[in-house]
Order: C-alpha cells, then sequence, then structure tokens
C-alpha cells in the first residue's frame, strides 16, 4: 500500500487496485483528501478495518481467482467504508463480479470512464459513508453496539445496512438476549430518521389493561385518574423510530388499534376525538414464533404481514464462534476498572469454558457472568470458575461424531452466509455438487429462506 499524499484525514478513500492509478492523482479531489492504495488482497481486510469512514475504489478490470473474491468480499462488508466499482463489459459478463457489484457497490462505472465522473462518484460514496460514524468494532458490547466479525454476523450486518435506508416497517427476530433492541437503534442511527426520537418499549412489560394508553396516549378525563393529557409512546416517537419489543405478547385489542395506525398514519388518544396524523418508522421483535401464534388465534395475521415488510435475524450467540471471545474481552475493557486488582484477560480455561457453553441467555447473559467475574475474581485472568462456567452439568463432553457434526454445519452455514445464500457459489467453493449442498443443508436445517439477509 503506497501512501499518495499527506492531505489531513479530513476525507480518505481507499484504493484495491493492482494498477498504478486510475488516471487521477490526489489534487483531483482538492484539499483536505488522502488516498490509500492496496495492491493485495490479502491485506484489504487489514486496511480497511482501520480505516475511518471511507470511500472505497474496487478495480474488477481484472481476473481474480476464487480466493481472493473471498477475501475482498470480507472487506467489503465493513459498513463504514461505502463502495464504487471500476469494470468493463467483459468482466460484467462474470456472475462474480455482478453480484460483489450488486451486493456491496453504491455505484460502478464502466472503462473508459471521465476522471471527473470517478471523483463525483467518489465523493458522493464517501458522503454516504459519513453517515454510518464510528466503526461497530470501536464501541464497546455492552453500551453497544454491534459487536461481531463472524459470517453469520456479517450478513446481518449487511442486511442492516440495506433496511436502514428504506422507510418500510422491519421485524427483528432472534432469540432473547441477542441484542434485538440494539440492532433496532443501529437501523435508526443508519436512517434518515437518525435525528428523530428512538422511543423502545416492552409491550411485555406493560400491564394488558394499561397497553392502550401508554402506547396511544389519553386525554383529560378519559378515564377515573386521568387528571391531564398523556402523550402516549406512539406519538412521542413523531418523527422518529419507534421500537415495538416483544410484540408477540400485545393485547388482540392493541393489536387492532395498532393495525388501524399502520393502515392510515393517524392515532386518537383515549377519550379523544381528534385523528392526529404521525409519521414515524415502526421496528418490531419478539421472541415468540408469530406463525404459531397467528395459528392459535393470539396474533392477528394482517398485523403480522404490515409489520414483517422487512425481516432482520439475529444469530444466536452459541453459533457466533470467536465472537463470543470479541464480545467477552469488549466487556472486560468496559468494566475492567469495576474489579479490585488488575485483570489482565482470560485464562486458557475460560476461553474454552466460553468457546464450549451453549449461551442460552445469549450476550445478555455473557455480559452478565463477565462482570460478574470482574468483581469476584481474586486472581490475575478470569478463571472458567470465576465465570462459573464449571462442572459437568453446563460442560457437558462432545462425542467426536458430535464435534465433527458441528463443525460441518458452522462450515455450512459460514459459506452459505458469506455468499448471500446463494447454492452456486457456495457449493463451489465448498467442492460439493449443488445436489450435495441441498443434501447436506437439510441434515443439518440450514434453509435458503431462513437467510438473514432482508430483501436479499
Amino acid at each position: 500500500m503506497d501512501r499518495l499524499c499527506k492531505a489531513s484525514r479530513t476525507a480518505q478513500i481507499v484504493v484495491v487496485s493492482r494498477h498504478e492509478d486510475f488516471g487521477f492523482d490526489p489534487s483531483s479531489f482538492g484539499p483536505g483528501w488522502e488516498l490509500r492504495r492496496v495492491q493485495q488482497m490479502r491485506d484489504v481486510e487489514r486496511v480497511v478495518r482501520a480505516s475511518p469512514p471511507s470511500a472505497g475504489v474496487i478495480d474488477l478490470q481484472d481476473e481474480y481467482s476464487d480466493a481472493e473474491l473471498g477475501q475482498l468480499e470480507l472487506a467489503l462488508q465493513h459498513l463504514h467504508v461505502t463502495w464504487v466499482a471500476i469494470t468493463c463489459d467483459a468482466m460484467l459478463a462474470d456472475e462474480r463480479v455482478r453480484r460483489l457489484i450488486r451486493d456491496y457497490c453504491v455505484d460502478y462505472v464502466r472503462t473508459p470512464f471521465s476522471v471527473q465522473e470517478l471523483i463525483y462518484t467518489l465523493k458522493h460514496a464517501h458522503g454516504m459513508a459519513s453517515l454510518h460514524g464510528a466503526r461497530p468494532q470501536e464501541t464497546t458490547a455492552s453500551r453497544g453496539t454491534m459487536i461481531g466479525e463472524c459470517a453469520a454476523m456479517r450478513a446481518m450486518f449487511r442486511s442492516l445496512a440495506k433496511v436502514a435506508h428504506n422507510e418500510a416497517p422491519v421485524f427483528i427476530s432472534g432469540e432473547s438476549g441477542t441484542g434485538k433492541e440494539l440492532a433496532a437503534q443501529a437501523i435508526h442511527d443508519a436512517s434518515s430518521r437518525r435525528k428523530g426520537p428512538f422511543i423502545a418499549i416492552n409491550c411485555g412489560a406493560i400491564p394488558s389493561h394499561l397497553v392502550q394508553s401508554e402506547l396511544f396516549g389519553y386525554e383529560k378525563g378519559a378515564f377515573t385518574g386521568a387528571n391531564q393529557r398523556k402523550i402516549g409512546w406512539i406519538e412521542q416517537a413523531q418523527g422518529g423510530t419507534l421500537f415495538l419489543d416483544e410484540i408477540g405478547d400485545l393485547p388482540l385489542e392493541s393489536q387492532v388499534a395498532l393495525l388501524r395506525f399502520l393502515q392510515q398514519g393517524t392515532i386518537t388518544r383515549l377519550g379523544g376525538h381528534q385523528s392526529i396524523p404521525l409519521n414515524l418508522r415502526i421496528i418490531s421483535a419478539t421472541h415468540v414464533d408469530l406463525v404459531a401464534a397467528q395459528g392459535d388465534g393470539r396474533f392477528r395475521s394482517d398485523l403480522f404481514h404490515r409489520l414483517c415488510v422487512l425481516t432482520l435475524s439475529i444469530p444466536p450467540l452459541r453459533e457466533r464462534g470467536e465472537d463470543i471471545l470479541q464480545l467477552a474481552n469488549a466487556v472486560l475493557a468496559e468494566h475492567g476498572h469495576e474489579a479490585h486488582r488488575r485483570i489482565r484477560g482470560f485464562s486458557a480455561c475460560a476461553t474454552q469454558a466460553m468457546m464450549q457453553y451453549a449461551w442460552p441467555g445469549n450476550v445478555r447473559e455473557l455480559i452478565n457472568r463477565v462482570r460478574r467475574a470482574i468483581v469476584m475474581t481474586d486472581n490475575r485472568k478470569i478463571t472458567a470458575e470465576d465465570l462459573q462456567l464449571h462442572g459437568g452439568a453446563e460442560l457437558p463432553r462432545k462425542t467426536l461424531d458430535a464435534i465433527r457434526e458441528e463443525a460441518e454445519r458452522e462450515a455450512i452455514r459460514n459459506v452459505m452466509a458469506s455468499h448471500g445464500f446463494h447454492v452456486v457459489p457456495a457449493a463451489r467453493e465448498l467442492n460439493v455438487s449443488r445436489v450435495t449442498l441441498y443434501r447436506l443443508m437439510h441434515k443439518h436445517n440450514i434453509r435458503v429462506e431462513s437467510q438473514p439477509a432482508a430483501g436479499e
């Protein structure tokens, strides 16, 4: 990688190219721009991870091996870099190249092109990248914003970026403790509504007889004890985003009122007669199986289809591999000052225990266990015992067959996620036929329609 200028870091462009340049020099962009060139595919991930919000140029005029394209695809998934491709008609005939451009780039130019056209496109891309602000990896787990490097999380981050730039309702699925509210907050922060309020409520935590008044508000005198007007949660989210967690616990009466709001865009406070127009976005989530709830008559089908226009799936922690250790270290870095002596990390037994444990409480459980260990440990390094991850009941021994099955399932999930759940390129990378891959997917209950990407 060559540094082409010494301008301040006001704006940065990452250039991924085997060629010397594309016919422009740093001064073409004006003052305050820095260009960083990457010539080897294996270096792209490292450079992109360390960069501030940037525009990126990918040179897709040459043939790349599958391994090089895989390395490039990992780097392209970082949300704080917005990519523009340079390609030609011959390369656009390659499905792999078309998919990279379609899934990861905001725009592309074909050769021959004018330098001014490319500069204009890159400045636009840099403006889009700046909307993301700091990289997710720079924040901590417990304040959190979402941390993750595994293939499933990368696919989820990519889907999150797509749904953030749309106004349709979003439904987030995932087990309890996976971080559904963090995902909703990230969607809000990356959307055009980020300057508006983000209102999060847990529908399951509101007594059923208060749901209507809490959501829609009420006028003075609407019922006994209504001594003054109350603005409901929906109205408070005007101009921003309303996150309805545990939507599956919403009473049927309130479901009808919420459906009417989604259809008409207006609400009426309890005891009031005035229709109040509102402009806000709804994001909902639940751990309840809403399909089964519809069958049982506990959730309205028409409301389900209104809420689930776009979907986002958060993977459970047990399927996220070394993300577990990354999250644990992030919690330790943030809360290490709470210890009565300096802690120097996790012991080997703690690392092994965390990787083997099933984490039924997901990220929330990990945060709680690590914080408790920070306070209670008398060791220089946190042990498995400090984490209370010891004993046969919590760490059952796995058979060799079980280990093989788990490794095979994880390998297939990772490869499928890295290819956007497209079977043909995934089968090619795994060096199996499509028929064999379909058989293995059926064996491990991996379904194309259950991919975590919305709209892919």
